[in-house]
C-alpha cells in the first residue's frame, strides 16, 4: 500500500513538473504573440527600418540577414559537428577521444559573448579587416558545433549494435555501415538535434553585435555589415518610442515562427522514414 502510493505521488510529482515547463513556454509564446501580432503587416516583411524617430517600416534586412547568417552557421558548423558525433559513437576511444568530448563540453560552455570576442579578434581583425555576414556566420557556427555533436552522438549510441552486427556479419564494412544503417537508423534523432542548434544559434545576439554588426539597408553581400533579427530587436527595446518596442516584441514573433517553421518543415519531411 505504501509503495503504491509513494508511486502514484511521485507520478503526480513529474506529471505536475512537466506541466509547469510547459505552461512557462505557453505563458512566453502568448506574451510575445499578444505584444508583437500589431506589429505584423506587409510593410513589417518587405521594407527596410526606417530613422529614428519616424514610424513604419520593417524589419525584412533583418529577416534575410539571418537566414545567411544561418546558413553559413550551417554550411560550416553541420558537418563539423555530425562528424565528431560520428568519431565519439563510433570510433571514440582512449584519450583522443577523452580529449575531444571535454573540448566539446568545455566549448558548449563558454558564454556567447565570449566567443564573439574570439572571432571578432581573429577574424574580423586580422583576416576580413571590418565587420560582416561571414563572421557572424563563423560565430554561430561556433555556437552550433557542441550542440549538434551532444545531440547526435547521443542518438547514434541509441541505434541498437544488433543493427551495426548484422551489417557487419553480411562483410559491409565499417563505414558503410555508418553511413547506410547507423545514419539512416537515428535520422530523425539527427535532424532534431541540427533544428534545436539553429534555433539557439538563431537568437543569439552578443556574437553578432561583434562581428555582424547591423545594418538598416538590403544586403546580400557576406563580406558587409548584415542586419539579423536579434540585432534588431536589441536595437528596437532599446530605443526611447513605442512604435518600436512594438516591433521589437514583432521581432521577436517573426524569430520564433521563423524557427518554428523550420523545425516543423523538417520534422514533417523526416517523419516518414526517421527510426527514431
Amino acid at each position: 500500500m505504501r509503495r503504491k502510493l509513494f508511486d502514484q505521488a511521485m507520478f503526480g510529482a513529474v506529471v505536475l513538473c512537466a506541466a509547469l515547463g510547459v505552461a512557462i513556454l505557453a505563458v512566453i509564446l502568448l506574451d510575445v504573440a499578444l505584444k508583437g501580432a500589431p506589429a505584423l503587416n506587409v510593410a513589417f516583411f518587405t521594407d527596410r527600418p526606417l530613422p529614428l524617430g519616424e514610424e513604419g517600416g520593417g524589419v525584412a534586412p533583418a529577416i534575410i540577414g539571418t537566414l545567411m547568417m544561418l546558413g553559413v552557421a550551417a554550411v560550416i558548423g553541420v558537418p563539423i559537428g555530425v562528424g565528431t558525433a560520428i568519431y565519439l559513437a563510433e570510433y571514440g576511444r582512449g584519450r583522443l577521444a577523452s580529449a575531444v568530448s571535454y573540448t566539446i563540453d568545455l566549448l558548449a560552455g563558454v558564454p556567447s559573448v565570449v566567443v564573439g570576442v574570439f572571432v571578432w579578434a581573429v577574424f574580423v581583425r586580422n583576416v576580413f579587416g571590418s565587420f560582416n555576414g561571414l563572421a557572424g556566420g563563423i560565430a554561430l557556427a561556433l555556437i552550433m558545433i557542441p550542440i549538434i555533436t551532444r545531440t547526435v552522438e547521443e542518438m547514434l549510441r541509441l541505434v541498437p549494435d544488433t543493427y551495426r552486427e548484422a551489417a557487419l556479419g553480411l562483410g559491409v564494412s565499417r563505414a558503410k555501415t555508418i553511413l547506410c544503417v547507423v545514419i539512416p537508423t537515428a535520422r530523425g534523432g539527427i535532424v532534431t538535434g541540427i533544428i534545436l542548434a539553429v534555433a539557439r544559434a538563431g537568437g543569439e545576439t552578443a556574437p553578432l553585435v561583434l562581428t555582424a554588426l547591423g545594418n538598416q539597408f538590403f544586403n546580400f553581400d557576406l563580406m558587409q555589415p548584415m542586419a539579423a533579427l536579434p540585432l534588431q530587436i536589441y536595437s528596437y527595446a532599446t530605443s526611447p518610442y513605442a512604435d518600436w518596442h512594438t516591433k521589437a516584441w514583432g521581432s521577436a514573433l517573426v524569430l520564433i515562427l521563423v524557427i518554428g517553421l523550420l523545425s516543423l518543415s523538417t520534422r514533417l519531411a523526416t517523419r516518414k522514414r526517421a527510426g527514431f
